[in-house]
């Protein structure tokens, strides 16, 4: 298969094994587990990758396809590597291939045609180890971003094949591979500032904070179709444990027994609780997975975003619901209580028993949750993409100013990327 440089024109030609610098911007090869799927790696992903090519920054993407095939637009090019017979399903939207080694040399070739001057790698899934292999074998510097809390992730997964098994165990053991995996990278990017802390303590090496943005244009309230009187009490992302979604039956049952009627949850998503879910919620619609505008109408017909995750480190969701005028209920741990403003574009719940109550606030003053509503869009759409990603070309700046010598071919200053 033959690979063209990212960003190359036919008229141009390469020079010496590679193109000549589209800007000056660092040469970036972006290892993800996730992208084509729906969840936040993804998401992140795709708009990273859209970023670079509106500012004709070149990257080359190396992610999992249907085939494997090179896609290039722009300054961009996707190396797509199929996961084959030793994959196996980590979730409905995430996988693991054990022997996807065996691109190894294909991928070395392109990356030795490509000529990055820094690799990125987005979790210690397949694809991370790859990449990060490839960071070492040709002495290029490792930057890596934390978008999972994948300990917990494990220890839910446990709890719920093993409930007499110890999840705080392997919590503990997958937390010391993880501060393994990070302590590899020159630099690192975390989404909140509890994880900024951790990763910088650990691992002694630099963490930058990476927010998130999103499109005030597709998710806006102005999408609203529904105007039943109905409350409705959204829910988006992976229906699985460690979203804690079963929780959701709990919040139902404590509005019907507090006598509230009025309300219906809207579940957008797929997931392995999907089926626990349709058993034991009596008010609730089932929407599936969504994508573009049939979501963002989705969100704009909700009134309240109701997230009682512990595990999520940012909440892309969270504010897609903000940006489309819904107010969010979201848990004093993880990410997404930094995006709330307590009281004013949204609600957080210190103990679970909260969600209860603040939801039922909420149905019991309509005016307080309209003036939510339109302070919850009103922070959101201060949230831009192009401000999220500032951060990590300054990690990647960061990351070849502490290297001691730049590899032949590589951008010659670092001072000049602005």
């Amino acid at each position: 298969m033959q690979i063209r440089h990212a960003g190359c024109r036919k008229d141009q030609g390469c020079t010496g094994g590679r193109m000549k610098p589209v800007g000056l911007f660092p040469r970036v090869a972006y290892f993800t587990d996730c992208y084509h799927e729906i969840n936040g790696i993804a998401t992140t992903s795709r708009q990273l990758a859209e970023y670079a090519r509106r500012g004709r920054r070149p990257m080359m993407i190396v992610n999992c396809g249907p085939e494997k095939r090179v896609r290039a637009r722009g300054s961009v090019m996707n190396l797509e590597l199929r996961r084959g017979w030793a994959a196996f399903s980590v979730e409905r939207d995430f996988g693991f291939d054990l022997a996807l080694w065996r691109h190894y040399s294909y991928v070395k070739r392109a990356l030795q045609a490509f000529q990055p001057d820094v690799i990125h790698v987005t979790s210690p899934g397949d694809f991370g180890l790859l990449g990060l292999y490839m960071a070492h074998r040709l002495h290029l510097p490792l930057v890596a971003s934390w978008h999972t809390n994948l300990h917990e992730f494990a220890g839910r997964r446990l709890k719920k094949l093993a409930p007499w098994a110890p999840a705080a165990g392997v919590e503990d053991w997958s937390l010391r591979l993880l501060r393994l995996f990070y302590g590899c990278a020159r630099v690192t990017l975390a989404p909140n500032p509890e994880w900024v802390r951790w990763l910088s303590d650990k691992t002694g090496k630099p963490c930058l904070l990476m927010h998130r943005g999103v499109d005030s244009a597709l998710f806006d309230p102005s999408r609203r179709r529904v105007k039943d009187g109905v409350v409705r009490l959204g829910f988006v992302g992976r229906i699985s444990p460690e979203k804690n979604v079963r929780f959701l039956a709990q919040i139902e049952s404590g509005l019907v027994q507090g006598g509230y009627k009025n309300f219906r949850f809207v579940i957008v998503g797929d997931g392995a609780e999907i089926p626990w879910l349709k058993q034991n919620l009596q008010h609730a619609e089932f929407r599936g997975v969504l994508r573009g505008e049939d979501l963002a109408q989705a969100y704009a017909d909700m009134d309240i975003f109701v997230f009682p995750s512990h595990t999520d480190t940012f909440g892309n969701v969270v504010l897609e619901a903000m940006a489309s005028g819904v107010a969010p209920v979201v848990s004093s741990r993880g990410g997404p209580k930094y995006l709330v403003q307590a009281g004013v574009s949204g609600l957080i719940a210190e103990q679970e028993s909260d969600f209860i109550t603040h939801v039922a606030m909420l149905l019991e003053r309509p005016e307080r949750l309209l003036a939510m509503r339109q302070a919850a869009r009103e922070h959101a759409i201060r949230s831009t993409w192009d401000e999220a990603f500032e951060p990590v070309y300054e990690a990647y700046k960061l990351a070849l100013a502490n290297r001691r010598s730049v590899h032949a071919g590589g951008v010659a200053a670092v001072a000049g990327w602005n």
